[in-house]
């Protein structure tokens, strides 16, 4: 019963950290210190897209599932919880490329105006 709730726990934290990855930086339009926390973030989550790495939460999870009595499962984290809900194909490099260039894209933008709106701010 302990290792399925530390495998939940851990599927939690492991969304949390996507979620932070992509939109980490709304935080830091309200609280500019956490842009020290969300870029070193944002970076790891965009090179494990590109790079086609393992976060290590997924073997922690699939492992607390065994533990637990559960097969576990196939794949890594994003393969098997958001893909199926995002696409319905398979997970493929072209697939992972676009995912890396979303987060850059997406943190690209908020980044931006944070920075145009701090040089209005002080023009």
């Amino acid at each position: 019963m302990i290792f399925r709730i530390l495998a939940d726990a851990v599927l939690v934290l492991h969304l949390a950290f996507i979620l932070l990855v992509i939109f980490g930086g709304l935080l830091v339009l309200r609280w500019p210190k956490v842009a020290w926390i969300h870029l070193p973030v944002a970076t790891w989550g965009a090179l494990i897209e590109f790079m086609d790495w393992r976060c290590p939460l997924t073997p922690l999870e699939k492992s607390l599932r065994r533990l637990s009595g559960e097969a576990g499962y196939e794949g890594g984290f994003i393969e098997h919880y958001l893909l199926p809900l995002i696409y319905p194909g398979a997970l493929t490099p072209t697939v992972q490329v676009m995912l890396g260039l979303g987060v850059i894209l997406i943190n690209t933008a908020i980044y931006g105006y944070i920075f145009y709106r701090s040089r209005r701010s002080t023009s």
